[in-house]
């Protein structure tokens, strides 16, 4: 949950840093788009012109999709943010690169005076053998009693960050959903989950379009977490 500032060189981003994604989303359209119009590129000077036209609107058009709840995906109502900050550690994610090969990630949220929340992500690295930490703000869109908001991680780029299922008595667990079925996080108030709210969070994401054999789960050992 997440203008954001990366300190130094490191960068971690658990299931709330989608300012990479968007980063990638960005270049991969400026891509596809150059291919798509390519054949006229000689003989429709217009064209390229509708192409500069389009790629000065691509930041904006990337926000709104970047941030949007996947089709078919309800966020949770009567969501209450003050209930939500804290720690949370991170039980299982659908693995990407920014996150790749990092263990007892957590995430921290914490309101600012602005209304906005601060969110710093942390993990652990075996390979280096070092702890791994981002801070990024996060944003509520729309209805605040709606379980959604925008994470950035890198100035202007947001991603959604949707909740799609809440313990909405206690507020132990949630499952938390990007802007695509590619991204999903089950995250919890404690390292471990009862094996029946892990069953049901699986039912869950299954019930909802999701891969849930793309889920790795993420080892909470460390004392020092």
């Amino acid at each position: 949950m997440k203008s954001i500032r990366a300190r130094g060189s490191r960068t971690i981003a658990t299931g709330n840093d989608f300012g990479k994604a968007g980063v990638d989303d960005r270049a991969g359209f400026r891509l596809q788009l150059s291919i798509l119009l390519a054949p006229y590129a000689i003989s429709e000077p217009a064209t390229m012109r509708l192409l500069r036209q389009l790629l000065l609107c691509l930041p904006l058009l990337l926000l709104a999709a970047c941030t949007s709840v996947p089709e078919g995906i309800t966020p949770v109502r009567h969501f209450q943010l003050d209930r939500y900050l804290g720690k949370w550690y991170e039980i299982a994610r659908i693995d990407h690169s920014f996150e790749r090969g990092l263990s007892d990630v957590s995430a921290q949220y914490r309101l600012q005076p602005d209304g906005s929340v601060e969110v710093v992500n942390r993990g652990y690295s075996a390979e280096k053998g070092a702890w791994k930490e981002a801070v990024g703000k996060a944003l509520m869109i729309g209805d605040a009693t709606q379980g959604s908001l925008k994470v950035s991680f890198f100035g202007p780029f947001y991603g959604g960050y949707h909740i799609a299922a809440l313990d909405e008595q206690e507020y132990r667990w949630s499952l938390v959903v990007g802007p695509s079925r590619d991204y999903l996080w089950i995250l919890s108030r404690e390292r471990h989950l009862p094996p029946a709210v892990r069953e049901q969070l699986l039912a869950k994401a299954k019930q909802l379009g999701f891969d849930i054999s793309r889920l790795i789960w993420v080892g909470q050992d460390r004392p020092d977490a």
